[in-house]
């Protein structure tokens, strides 16, 4: 599985962001989004399952972020809003390849992983 992750840029605080995440195959997978920003560890963002039913998103950017997916497209989207400083990072986009009907947050839990993307907000 290939994933190739786009979208990122810099934005002005409050602004919006919507990344793309293309997936290779015709497998559908469980798909997580992560954030790594200088200094600190990757942190979970949001994901989705297989069949799109569920998602889940961190404390820190629910309300404000969401996940869809099309998978006539095998895409998933990371849709961000209201953008503050501290999302600046290197967003990566991962799959899950356990089918399970819930999403889980440990990175250790995905096999295939994308490139990263940045994301700059500007204060």
């Amino acid at each position: 599985v290939q994933l190739q992750a786009s979208g990122g840029g810099l934005v002005q605080a409050g602004g919006s962001l919507r990344l793309s995440c293309a997936a290779s195959g015709r497998a559908k997978y469980n798909m997580g989004w992560f954030r790594q920003a200088p200094g600190k560890e990757r942190e979970f963002v949001g994901a989705i399952t297989w069949t799109g039913g569920s998602t889940s998103y961190a404390d820190s950017v629910k309300d404000r972020f969401a996940i869809s997916r099309d998978n006539a497209e095998n895409t998933v989207y990371l849709q961000m809003n209201s953008l503050r400083p501290e999302d600046t990072a290197i967003y990566y986009c991962a799959a899950d390849v356990s089918y399970r009907p819930y999403t889980r947050v440990d990175p250790s839990n995905y096999s295939y992983w994308g490139q990263g993307t940045l994301v700059t907000v500007s204060s």
